[in-house]
């Protein structure tokens, strides 16, 4: 049975899977990254954990995978293959569309994970029969994916879709990216963690408490979450504004809050837009499953241009 193999590399765990043409998870596993190793035992890892599912294939589906593709997080050069930059692995220009082609005897796709993760909600996901959406995961910082016509647009420079870097209060909270006031120091699920925290005095406490804490009245987080939903309905209507989606679709931890989010959202969207149209925003419906399901598009996509070439050759 022809398939492929999808791997989504995360700060601390991958995820993958062995996808058939139609789509069809034919097996999952996960496996640690095991960053606390270095950046060179990482990369070690991925080449490990595919030559593991490689061989899987093989054995259960009558030959090893057609192609491969894999999500990384941080700086992504897709044209070239080269996994840049990612601060939490340590990692720096590791080419490592060709390392994996070589270890696995097959083309691969290499993909950013959160325009990976976009690519498949926008296909298989919420945003499906959008013919432009934008997809904005809300985690430990903010990133997101600009779709178009079923692909996903990364840029001249890789860099397209970093809507967490968007400056809605200017002079406001330094950013590690060197700038003042950047949305994800207001809206990531990070932010809204470290404030509730220090609002509540408990150490542990995170979004998900916040957001609890919403739901029964307490005045703290309210304030809270309503200087996060502020921030980010401001650099979600400068986004909108740029790239005019019909279909907003937001993930992450702090979308996992629902109707404590979206409702109070949509209103502060609602309640900016002035001339622009308001697009439909929607949660996500893919889940932690996003970055693998859209490596494995990534994967399909690469074999049917591939197909595609050799018989127009």
């Amino acid at each position: 049975m022809r398939h492929v193999i999808a791997l989504d590399v995360g700060g601390t765990g991958m995820k993958a899977a062995l996808v058939g043409a139609d789509g069809a998870l034919l097996h999952r596993a996960r496996r640690p990254t095991g960053r606390e190793r270095g950046p060179d035992a990482v990369v070690a890892g991925i080449l490990d954990f595919a030559a593991e599912l490689r061989g899987h294939g093989a054995r259960q589906f009558g030959g090893p995978a057609a192609a491969a593709g894999v999500a990384v997080p941080g700086i992504v050069d897709e044209a070239n293959g080269v996994a840049a930059y990612a601060a939490n692995l340590g990692w720096r220009d590791v080419p490592l569309r060709a390392l994996l082609a070589d270890r696995l005897g097959a083309p691969v796709a290499l993909g950013h994970d959160v325009r990976t993760g976009g690519l498949a909600e926008g296909r298989i996901g919420a945003g499906r029969g959008a013919d432009r959406f934008l997809f904005v995961a809300l985690g430990t910082g903010i990133a997101g994916a600009i779709g178009v016509d079923g692909r996903v647009e990364a840029g001249a420079h890789g860099f397209a879709g970093e809507i967490g870097h968007i400056v809605v209060r200017p002079g406001g909270i330094p950013c590690p990216c060197g700038q003042h006031g950047c949305l994800e120091r207001f809206s990531s699920a990070a932010a809204v963690s470290e404030a509730w925290a220090a609002a509540c005095g408990d150490p542990e406490a995170d979004a998900a408490d916040c957001a609890k804490a919403v739901m029964s009245g307490d005045p703290n987080a309210v304030r809270i979450w309503r200087t996060a939903v502020d921030a980010l309905a401001d650099g979600l209507v400068t986004a909108l504004t740029l790239l005019d989606p019909r279909t907003l679709v937001i993930g992450g931890g702090l979308a996992e809050a629902g109707e404590t989010l979206f409702t109070p959202l949509r209103e502060a969207v609602r309640h900016r837009v002035t001339f622009q149209k308001l697009p439909e925003i929607v949660p996500a419906a893919l889940g932690d499953s996003a970055g693998c399901l859209g490596a494995g598009l990534l994967a399909w996509d690469l074999l049917n241009t591939t197909d595609g070439m050799e018989v127009a050759t």
